[in-house]
């Protein structure tokens, strides 16, 4: 017990220091967090939509309610019940801006790397036995491939920072994505879900 409230302090501190940071001036928000949930489970997004820092949460509109239905389809887990339990991430923790044809931003390289150190150091903190990363930008933090149909539906076994653990991908659930609701995609969501709702971290959580 003790050990637990070391480390929700750790991630407290972590938390109020992200929340802080100023490091890309391009950025047009500042950093948007899940708060710090204590959790054996870290869901690795791309990065704020234009939504999520005036709702001061990740995943706040379109594509969250597509990602928590299927949280709530295949793993019995409404939307409190995925936010009070796993750990939000990001590859970048504000909201980039729009392009010229109205789309999110995708974050520069530069941009990424910037930001990195604080999904590092949440992975030491937390030391999760499963990471989903969402959406390609996401994914390619921890796998190279070239189109989602190589990765989606499969487990993986990874290694960073020394700790070990396994690693689920999910496509974006974005409302301007017609992947996950059409064949072949549709099919290996269901089969990533079933994965991710079979995994011993997400079967020890709580139920809706």
């Amino acid at each position: 017990m003790r050990s637990l409230s070391r480390k929700q302090t750790i991630l407290d501190q972590h938390v109020g220091s992200l929340l802080k940071c100023r490091r890309c001036p391009r950025m047009l928000s500042t950093p948007v967090s899940g708060g710090p949930v204590l959790s054996k489970i870290i869901l690795v997004g791309q990065a704020p939509g234009v939504r999520e820092p005036v709702l001061s949460k990740p995943f706040a509109w379109t594509a969250g309610r597509t990602l928590f239905g299927w949280f709530t389809q295949f793993c019995n887990l409404n939307e409190a019940s995925v936010r009070s339990q796993i750990y939000f991430a990001a590859v970048c923790r504000c909201f980039p801006g729009k392009t010229t044809s109205g789309g999110d931003r995708v974050p520069a390289p530069d941009e990424i790397q910037n930001c990195s150190s604080w999904m590092n150091q949440e992975i030491d903190i937390l030391r999760p036995e499963l990471i989903i990363p969402i959406g390609k930008l996401a994914i390619s933090q921890f796998l190279d491939f070239q189109k989602l149909e190589e990765v989606i539906g499969r487990s993986y076994q990874m290694k960073r920072n020394r700790h070990a653990f396994d690693l689920i991908p999910l496509p974006h659930p974005s409302g301007a994505s017609t992947w996950h609701r059409m064949s072949p995609g549709s099919g290996l969501v269901r089969k990533a879900m079933q994965r991710i709702a079979r995994h011993p971290a997400v079967r020890n959580l709580a139920t809706s």
